[in-house]
């Protein structure tokens, strides 16, 4: 994109600003309940978590591809991170600088990734391990809670192990705190059952329980006993630099978190002024948000489906509704901020549920979809569910991918097919089967489908038709739409050819591409071949194969002659 057009599609509309701005207060509003939430499941100060949703939101809303992305904190990056920082030991006295380094290195991996323009990675994660992830992080939320949803903090060698604990522990659980987070998951379920009040029943579910517990005097923990929320602004803080080696593989799992999880809202919220969005601008965009927030107090962000729906659903129509929903939040800080701190823990418990809940539902068409689809996504994705109850979420992401990549050779390697194109009488070509061997003194055009792995060839060369025995013989191999080769292909191809030549058989190359052809040159496995026996790809569709075609038959004729 050039600078003018970027510059046109960042400048506001004075048509849609109204609207813009109204969702903004609404987007904003609603990031103060789950802001908290997400930052309570990543055991941080809920501050940050709100934080989030200032400099970090604004600056992605400016960048990115899809112009309505709202990119913020969301649960499975507050999950990813609490792993992380548990894995790499962080202590007391690291913090929060830690998490602002987090922060930090999300954003360059992103930054990185979409200037490489490697947008198209996030498509190699199958959507049945991305299925078993998302169930599996939100399971998480809920087990995250388990301590300020009962009082009673279970324990365990790995999540199961902490779910059983916490269940037989039944009796030890605080009555009036259990009773404040059942209360509250009533009342949001209710509340989101109120077409008028079901897009902000976080934030109505909060002010109320926080009320009525305020005036009941109810002795339950609340955000003040684990952090201060002052009012104002996020002040410019400098990560901790020194602890990049100890966090960088790490963030590197919170930045693929974040990426796979916004790749999905340019298709569910398309671009309002018919631009298309681009995968790897969003990348860049997100590593904006991330980069600067670091510097202010923020967690890792990412594209948010769930807080995107907000906004779009209050009525943004361009960017600057995102823009506006952090502006909106600064304020709201910056004037109620030290409210905050009268939060029960126990709410915010209640209100993790739900959404974990609601997170999980929402997975079960797609965990159907995908069991009646394919035995291998359904068990890639039920290990990699399973796998982030008993290992660190930021290794479940890398294990999800890894298998997709396994699926995706797997289902290319096996997608080989090597057949016949036999010329019928009235000049078309029909495919049909190859023979078992080449029939002696008879040219035979070989197609070749797939998808080029290296790892294919072994199986090609075992799929071509035996030379034991064949003399005389044209194998004519067409290459249209190879659009490059690797050394193990050519490799084989040079002996394949040697072998051919050396029984007296021609073999030939046929609808070889301008760049494979340089290959070919470069490496030297033209001449073994025989630059008369390479035939160019010609604008004509079926031209280079006919030329082929027609050599073989003179060469054909010509040994004909010499046996007479």
């Amino acid at each position: 994109m050039s600078i003018k057009s970027f510059l046109g599609s960042v400048k506001p509309n004075p048509k849609t600003l109204k609207s813009d701005a109204i969702s903004g207060f609404a987007t904003g509003l609603f990031s103060i309940p789950e802001g908290m939430a997400y930052a309570q499941l990543a055991g941080v100060n809920p501050l940050y978590g709100m934080y989030s949703g200032i400099v970090a939101t604004i600056a992605a809303s400016l960048s990115t591809g899809t112009i309505l992305m709202i990119s913020t904190l969301t649960s499975a990056i507050a999950l990813s991170t609490a792993s992380v920082m548990q894995s790499a030991d962080i202590q007391s006295n690291q913090m929060p600088a830690a998490l602002f380094t987090i922060t930090f290195l999300v954003g360059v991996m992103m930054l990185i990734l979409g200037l490489l323009r490697l947008g198209s990675l996030v498509n190699f994660v199958s959507n049945g391990v991305m299925t078993g992830f998302v169930a599996a992080a939100s399971l998480l939320i809920i087990i995250g809670e388990m301590g300020d949803f009962s009082g009673y903090a279970p324990t365990g060698s790995n999540k199961l192990m902490e779910v059983i604990n916490w269940l037989v522990n039944i009796p030890q659980w605080s009555l009036q705190i259990t009773a404040v987070s059942v209360s509250t998951i009533v009342l949001m379920l209710i509340l989101k059952r109120i077409p008028q009040t079901e897009k902000l029943a976080a934030i109505f579910t909060l002010i109320i329980m926080t009320v009525v517990v305020y005036l009941l005097k109810l002795p339950v923990p609340l955000v003040s006993s684990i952090a201060s929320i002052p009012r104002g602004l996020p002040t410019p803080t400098l990560p901790a630099f020194s602890l990049i080696p100890k966090l960088a593989l790490g963030s590197l799992s919170v930045a693929l978190v974040a990426l796979v999880q916004g790749a999905g809202i340019s298709t569910a919220y398309p671009n309002t002024d018919g631009t298309r969005a681009d995968a790897s601008r969003d990348f860049i965009g997100e590593g904006i948000g991330n980069l600067l927030g670091s510097f202010f107090q923020s967690m890792g962000t990412g594209g948010s489906l769930s807080r995107t729906g907000i906004s779009v659903g209050a009525g943004s129509q361009s960017r600057w509704g995102g823009v506006f929903a952090g502006l909106w939040l600064a304020l709201i800080l910056m004037l109620f901020g030290s409210l905050a701190e009268l939060v029960p823990l126990s709410v915010i418990a209640g209100m993790l549920f739900v959404i974990g809940g609601e997170l999980i539902a929402a997975r079960i068409p797609n965990a159907r979809l995908v069991y009646r689809a394919s035995w291998g996504s359904a068990a890639a994705g039920l290990l990699t569910f399973v796998s982030a109850l008993f290992i660190p979420l930021q290794y479940t992401i890398f294990l999800g991918a890894g298998l997709s990549l396994l699926l995706y050779i797997s289902a290319s390697a096996s997608h080989i097919r090597l057949y016949q194109l036999v010329r019928g009488e009235d000049g078309y070509w029909q495919e049909k089967d190859l023979p078992a061997a080449f029939p002696s003194n008879q040219a035979t055009v070989v197609a070749y489908e797939g998808a080029n792995f290296f790892a294919e060839v072994p199986t090609v060369m075992n799929k071509m038709p035996s030379l034991e025995g064949v003399t005389n013989a044209v194998i004519i191999w067409r290459l249209r739409s190879v659009q490059e080769t690797h050394s193990t292909f050519l490799k084989q191809l040079s002996i394949y050819a040697k072998t051919a030549q050396a029984g007296g058989n021609r073999f030939m190359l046929e609808g070889v591409e301008a760049s494979v052809m340089t290959t070919l040159e470069k490496t030297g496995v033209l001449d073994e071949i025989g630059r008369n026996n390479v035939f160019p790809e010609q604008p004509g569709l079926g031209a280079a194969l006919d030329a082929s075609w027609a050599e073989a038959q003179t060469w054909l004729k010509a040994k004909s002659a010499d046996a007479k």
